[in-house]
This record gives structure tokens, sequence and C-alpha cells, in this order.
């Protein structure tokens, strides 16, 4: 079923986007996965980073990130956690108040290539939402509330300044940045009628104010929008109906992608465009545009794709296996993110699978861990 959506913009934004094409639904079902004998890897010196005997086919390394940069612990929990393609920025919130000289409650981003940890927005409010970064590292966004409304505000990091990018609506759900951070998917209902159930996807280009809508939704319930880093899809859920959708710039709203037979949630759409994960039932479904296919992962709660789409991060459903699990959808292998309770979200895979990060209270998976806290850890792949 194809549904035609309420769109307005400029032609300056016309530009930006580029056309792809329709797709149907065909299903099959991944290999059993593999793994090899368990690898290492060490790294002298390094007071929290710990060698690991994960299995796989990739040495691998963990370090703890929700750390000062003398190494201090943090006194308080630090979450939402999400990392650049390249690796190099990691974002998360923390309501620690000794990881900089501020008080708990802020938005912080590591630049893991010179090892330094920067405080940006504070995080307003218990509800708000997890921070997204953009590709490139240079910008950040978080929520938090203004007046009883939910509203997003803009860190540029490398300046570590911050400003409110929207001042009406109330946001449903965590926004979505494009590749260079220009363009922000994002869930607004209005605040003219702030007890409407409808609600707006939109599209606003930071640098100039405009904006487009995608389409309109007749009730609050979630749809978490997730935009591609070349501006031309956005994927999205009607939470009412259970489907999901793309929104592609050639050809309007495309949809539902799972079927009329099966109830669907979205997870998160690939950086390139090329693959939608979604969840439905107890599995975690993988749909590719370019071949109009979906590769099934059983037993599997989804979590996250890598930019390229080709690993998915996923938690088994299952008994006696590890919390977090990196899969390879080319060749159906696995890899051991964590053994340890722990959690994850979108944009928490770095490109072609080489860093993971999660959240964890456990306290053995680094040395020395001690605060009785839950921390942001990266698990490197070598």
């Amino acid at each position: 079923m194809r549904r035609r959506t309420n769109w307005s913009t400029t032609r300056r934004v016309r530009a930006v986007l580029g056309a792809a094409v329709a797709v149907c639904a065909v299903t099959a079902v991944l290999p059993g996965s593999a793994s090899a004998e368990p690898a290492t890897t060490a790294e002298p010196g390094a007071t929290h980073t710990a060698t690991t005997g994960i299995a796989g086919h990739r040495a691998t390394s963990v370090e703890r990130v929700s750390v000062a940069n003398d190494g201090t612990q943090a006194n308080d929990h630090s979450t939402h956690a999400s990392i650049t393609p390249n690796g190099r920025h990691i974002v998360f919130a923390s309501s620690a108040d000794n990881l900089t000289s501020s008080r708990g409650g802020y938005m912080y981003v590591r630049d893991q290539r010179r090892g330094h940890l920067t405080r940006h927005g504070q995080l307003l409010g218990e509800q708000h939402h997890p921070p997204t970064i953009s590709n490139n590292g240079e910008w950040a966004l978080y929520s938090g509330y203004l007046q009883h409304f939910k509203q997003m505000y803009l860190a540029e990091v490398s300046r570590s300044t911050g400003s409110l990018l929207r001042t009406w609506g109330n946001h449903q759900t965590q926004p979505s940045l494009d590749a260079d951070g220009r363009l922000i998917a994002f869930v607004v209902i209005p605040k003219r009628d702030w007890t409407t159930s409808d609600q707006r996807i939109l599209v606003m280009d930071r640098a100039t104010g405009a904006e487009w809508t995608i389409t309109w939704l007749s009730h609050s319930l979630p749809s978490r929008p997730s935009i591609s880093g070349d501006n031309r899809r956005v994927a999205y859920q009607d939470a009412k109906t259970e489907d999901v959708f793309i929104w592609d710039w050639g050809d309007d709203v495309i949809g539902p992608i799972e079927g009329p037979s099966k109830a669907a949630e979205i997870v998160q759409l690939s950086d390139d465009g090329s693959k939608v994960v979604y969840r439905s039932g107890s599995d975690t479904h993988v749909y590719e545009l370019r071949t109009s296919t979906t590769q099934v992962v059983p037993d599997a709660r989804g979590l996250a794709i890598d930019p390229t789409g080709r690993y998915l991060l996923y938690a088994p459903q299952i008994a006696n296996r590890p919390s977090l699990v990196l899969r390879d959808l080319r060749t159906g292998t696995e890899e051991t993110v964590a053994d340890k309770p722990a959690s994850a979200g979108t944009d928490a895979v770095s490109a072609h699978g080489r860093d993971v990060v999660f959240t964890s209270a456990a306290d053995d998976i680094v040395p020395d861990d001690t605060n009785g806290k839950t921390d942001v850890f990266v698990r490197r792949f070598h």
C-alpha cells in the first residue's frame, strides 16, 4: 500500500534530496550464525580498558567512556550513548556532577582520538530524550522542557556552545540528524492546541529554519523518525496501526513495508538509506530497499544497525545467550558485545561494526569499577 502525504518545502530544499525506487516486500531467513575461537588484545597502561575473550572472529577490547578526563569514576548514572560512524565521538547523558566542574544532568561528548570529555547542554527535566550526534561529530541534539513543552536544543561540539533550536510545539520522540547535522527529522504536536491527538513528522533545515511536513498522524503515539545520512529518506512508524513506512523524496510515502498482516515497530534506518530495521513479534526484520527483500533474525530484539547496513546489534530473546550481540547480516556470523546485563540504543554501532557503545551497571566489565552506577562502555572489534 502507498499513501501520499501532505508536504511543503522550498526550491532550495528540493535540490538537497535525491530520488529513489518504489519497493515491495519479500521475506527471507538469514543463515545460522557462526563464530570463531575467542580472541584477545591488550592495551598496556589503559586504566579503564579490559582485554576480553569474547567469542568472535575479530580481536576485541572494551573501555569505560563515562569517566572524567583524569579517570575519575562518575558518581551517578550515565546512559543513552551513541557513536559517530568513524567511532571518534561518543555522546551520552549523565546525572553525575563530577565529570566536569559543573553540576549533573548534562549531555557529554567524548573525543576518543584525543581522549577528552566535554560538557554540553543541560538535559532539562527527567523525561528528556536521548541525545544524538551528527556523523561528523560537529552537532549534537538534546531535549528538555521549557514552559511545560519539550523542546530541542542544538550544541556545536567543537565550540562547546548550545542554543534553543525550537520554541513552539511539544516534541514527542528522539530527533534524528543527517550526516552533517543540517537536516533534522522530528515529531511535534502543535503548541497552539497541545491537547490534540494529532502529530506531525517534519524535517527542518537548522541552517535556514526552513521545514516541511512528511505526514500527519492522528494520534500522539511514538513515531520515532529516522533520517538517512544523505537526506533522501525518512523511516517512521504509525504506532496506532503498528505499521512502518518510508518517506522517499521521489516516491512520497512507501509502505507499510512489513505487509498488512504484521504488527511492526521501527528500530532504525541505516545511514546509507538502504535498509530499515523493524521488530515484529519476537523477531527482528531487516528490509532492504534495493532488492525489496527482508532478512529475519529470529528471537532477537533489534536495537541498532551500523551506518553501512551490514551489522545488526540485537538483544537475544532466548535464555543462555549474551545480553548484546553484533550480527554480520552478510555472512551470518555473530560476535558478543556484552555478556553481562546491558542495553543500547540506535546509533550505537560505528561503520563496519568496529565499535559498539552500550550501558551497563555491571561492575566487572572493566577493572576497578567501584562506583555502583550505570556506566557507558565502548567495545572495539579489531
